[in-house]
């Protein structure tokens, strides 16, 4: 067993030199197996060898003497050890989790501390060749994909699984052949867990009565689901880049023309892969949520938008669609400045400020095309000047156009999302919509062959006041 192992961690760069490696041990055969081969496999490879214990308080004085032991073996093998002890049924019902999630997230989090204590590295866990065919076997029965069908990877993120490869009966040999002491926790021979029961009824009811190699069988299953999952994750991630239009830490904008264009495999992945990247995680999401999704983006329906759990909403625009955290989307609330001649404002809601100045005619080149700064003729201009956003009702005149029409068709004709609407600033006088900032003046204010006197305007910004722009029609 020990050569599989060692050649399990080199096949798959599992562990280099100079490695811290936490590996998990609870005192039963799979965890001593895997502490005494990392043992080993130090004389190959040159890293760092730590134990971390955890004592789940389930089991009153056999966990204790659980961690007492494991501590032992420890100072034998002059090994670092680290140990935790907590209420994991307490944690469950406080974090409304069931006692089998509550024990894997106490482990991982405990764990990744011992990490972070010695500077970051890896984490060495005992599932093994039968837990694989747990695992699968449980997620078919849950429901599932490709990806859940590959079952466990040698390595995801900071965890490492060096004894995949290896089956139950193998590492119980190994024990016995080493004389190795273990400690034997009761409740896995009792089916109280739904894994459990997968390990001690389901997998020897099918091994007896169908395929006695169902755990090899299952096993190399999971081998070849993980070989296609792996070449469409890779697939979709190079279509995802190509199609993104930006990405921040609560916002992603894709293409919809492009995402159109993939088979459903990759448009799902897509999105998956997008809310993942958002939350850093996939769970609750589910197959219902990501296909309503995709129709929404399919019907074309531009302004509409979906919530999906997590606080995940995803909306169309005109040519792309936004997935994003509503919960951290930022409120733009009304707003109106008046603004002085000559003068600096500052717009809080918007971290900008506003340069206004008076000049003749002569002094002016109204054919520089700047977004953020515009020329008008200042005599036109009536009663005070304000900076503000939309209002409902609000009517302008576009440069070139006669006659006004609603704001609200102005910004459909522009294809600027309805989300951007409320941060777009107007400067307004008593009377009219003077500039809507960054996309047109109004026709009413333009500078005229009989113009004396200009007010130029200047919007200086400490950042994009709009992020992507969507529209190249800006005058």
């Amino acid at each position: 067993m020990k050569e599989k192992v060692i050649d399990t961690i080199i096949r798959n760069n599992l562990i280099e030199k100079g490695d811290n490696v936490v590996v998990g041990v609870s005192g039963g055969p799979d965890s001593m197996a895997l502490l005494y081969v990392l043992r080993e496999a130090k004389e190959r490879i040159d890293f760092n060898l730590y134990i971390a214990h955890i004592n789940h308080g389930v089991r009153g004085k056999e966990a204790d003497e659980d961690e007492e032991y494991v501590r032992r073996v420890s100072n034998e093998l002059r090994i670092p050890f680290y140990s935790i002890k907590v209420d994991m049924s307490k944690y469950a019902k406080e974090n409304r989790l069931s006692e089998e999630e509550a024990g894997r997230e106490i482990r991982y989090n405990f764990f990744r501390q011992v990490l972070s204590q010695l500077g970051n590295g890896k984490i060495a866990v005992a599932h093994n060749k039968n837990d694989q065919a747990e695992t699968l076997v449980m997620r078919f029965i849950r429901g599932t994909g490709l990806d859940g069908l590959k079952g466990m990877d040698y390595k995801n993120g900071d965890i490492i699984r060096p004894l995949l490869d290896v089956s139950r009966d193998e590492i119980e040999e190994y024990i016995k052949e080493n004389n190795i002491e273990v400690r034997i926790d009761k409740t896995n021979f009792k089916p109280i867990y739904s894994r459990n029961k997968i390990r001690l009824e389901l997998i020897p009811f099918i091994k007896e009565n169908f395929n006695e190699s169902f755990i090899d069988t299952i096993y190399r299953t999971s081998r070849l689901m993980a070989i296609d999952s792996d070449f469409l994750k890779k697939y979709a991630l190079e279509k995802y880049e190509q199609m993104v239009y930006k990405e921040t830490k609560d916002k992603i904008i894709i293409d919809r023309e492009e995402f159109s264009k993939q088979h459903d495999s990759i448009k799902s992945r897509i999105l998956r892969m997008a809310i993942e990247r958002l939350l850093g995680h996939i769970k609750g999401i589910e197959e219902k949520h990501i296909y309503d999704a995709i129709n929404l983006i399919l019907k074309n329906s531009t302004g509409k938008r979906i919530n999906l759990p997590k606080n995940i909403q995803i909306s169309i625009g005109y040519g792309h669609f936004t997935v994003e955290k509503v919960d951290l989307k930022e409120k733009i609330v009304d707003y109106k400045y008046m603004i002085g001649i000559e003068s600096t404002t500052q717009i809080d809601e918007l971290k900008c400020e506003i340069i206004t100045e008076i000049l003749n005619v002569n002094e002016v080149d109204v054919k520089k095309n700047n977004r953020f700064i515009k020329y008008f003729d200042y005599d036109k201009i009536y009663g005070n000047l304000y900076i503000r956003n939309r209002r409902p009702g609000d009517r302008f005149s576009p440069l070139g156009m006669k006659g006004k029409k609603k704001l609200k068709d102005f910004f459909i004709d522009l294809k600027i999302p309805r989300d951007m609407r409320d941060r777009i600033p107007l400067l307004v006088d008593d009377c009219n919509i003077i500039w809507v900032v960054g996309y047109r003046i109004s026709e009413i204010y333009k500078i005229k062959p009989e113009t004396k006197r200009v007010l130029k305007i200047q919007i200086k910004s400490k950042e994009d006041l709009y992020g992507t722009r969507y529209s190249s029609n800006i005058n």
